[in-house]
């Protein structure tokens, strides 16, 4: 990307955006289609933040409009997921190397999961952008304790998040059933495809990132496990934990980016 591109940082939940506009000193609100996108700095770094809705379409709209209205030259999607791959706990964060969409199927046309006339199935995320992402991430679960708050944490049963980096499927359909999400990581493995986590709009933004050739990551934060055993007070687990990683690791992440 250009140095002088800003980067646009696109969040999946009120409390996350609140979290960052709260370090930008100098944000400036302008609406397009339909969204508040806010122009500024964080960290000193040229930013335009945005909540992007819920879902694929929601993803798709705001990503073009951070690139094509405000000449992002990377972007940056945080939110919550639903954690599928073995070891991933409520707590934890996610880094996807790689997106999909789990909904997908143009079949018998294309092969399942492959979105017609690219070739692929998998977009993979920029891996500079998701390496610096996954070092602060890391940095800020290595002292999540002082960082976050052992006080937020707690309650939730988080002691030591851990990190973790890989395929992240999307889907415009909340999986939080046990049955659902064994069938649907099961259909995902005969494909060859092994997910750790399941959300509803990271592979939508990742194909507008690839149709424009603009990098891009994802961070998420493990909320619940898709099944039917974690009953994690949803709201309360976005404004107490999930909201402040955010917060903390974009900040580490945009502060490490420059200007």
């Amino acid at each position: 990307m250009k140095p002088a591109a800003p980067v646009a940082i696109v969040a999946a939940m009120h409390e996350e955006l609140r979290a960052l506009l709260d370090a930008m000193p100098d944000e400036r609100r302008v609406v397009r289609g339909g969204r508040a996108f806010y122009a500024g700095h964080l960290e000193g770094r040229e930013v335009v933040a945005v909540l992007s809705g819920i879902g694929k379409v929601a993803a798709a709209t705001t990503a073009t409009l951070a690139i094509e209205a405000f000449g992002a030259g990377a972007v940056l999607f945080t939110g919550v997921a639903g954690g599928v791959g073995e070891g991933v706990r409520v707590g934890d964060v996610v880094v996807a190397d790689a997106l999909l969409q789990h909904d997908m199927d143009a079949s018998p046309l294309f092969p399942r999961y492959e979105v017609p006339l690219t070739g692929r199935a998998a977009f993979p995320a920029d891996a500079a952008m998701s390496g610096r992402l996954a070092a602060a991430a890391a940095a800020v679960l290595a002292d999540a304790g002082e960082l976050i708050g052992r006080e937020h944490l707690a309650p939730f049963g988080i002691e030591a998040p851990r990190l973790h980096r890989g395929l992240v499927a999307s889907g415009d359909r909340f999986v939080s059933g046990a049955a659902e999400s064994r069938a649907l990581c099961a259909a995902l493995a005969q494909a060859g495809h092994l997910p750790l986590a399941v959300e509803m709009e990271g592979a939508a933004l990742a194909q507008v990132c690839h149709d424009f050739g603009v990098p891009f990551a994802v961070l998420r934060t493990i909320s619940d496990r898709a099944d039917d055993s974690a009953h994690v007070d949803f709201l309360a687990f976005i404004r107490e934990v999930a909201s402040r990683y955010a917060a903390a690791i974009v900040r580490r992440f945009v502060a490490a980016t420059g200007g």
